[in-house]
């Protein structure tokens, strides 16, 4: 089994890292709900400004299906306004 992972890191201000964190149980819920292959994800503090997020996905379509919606609920749209700065985004295959 193949699990296609997406690994986004990104830069939030320190006084902002709380307003992720508040926001992130409701990105999680919205994406259950409206992510088609959504598997899961993790959430790490790399520094006191910058984040890595990784994501799960049943497949690169289902991925890119995702991609294409954006931020189109609340939940998703409060989490990504947290955001300052998209550092990098990169796709990859954990094979099982």
């Amino acid at each position: 089994m193949t699990i296609t992972v997406e690994l986004t890191r990104f830069r939030v201000a320190a006084d902002r890292a709380q307003a992720l964190l508040d926001a992130r149980p409701a990105m999680l819920t919205d994406f259950t709900a409206d992510r088609a292959g959504f598997l899961g994800a993790r959430l790490i503090r790399l520094s006191d400004d910058e984040w890595l997020d990784i994501v799960d996905w049943r497949s690169p379509e289902d991925f890119a299906a995702s991609r294409a919606k954006g931020a189109n609920l609340p939940g998703i749209a409060a989490f990504f306004a947290a955001i300052d700065e998209l550092v990098s985004m990169e796709e990859g295959r954990q094979e099982t």
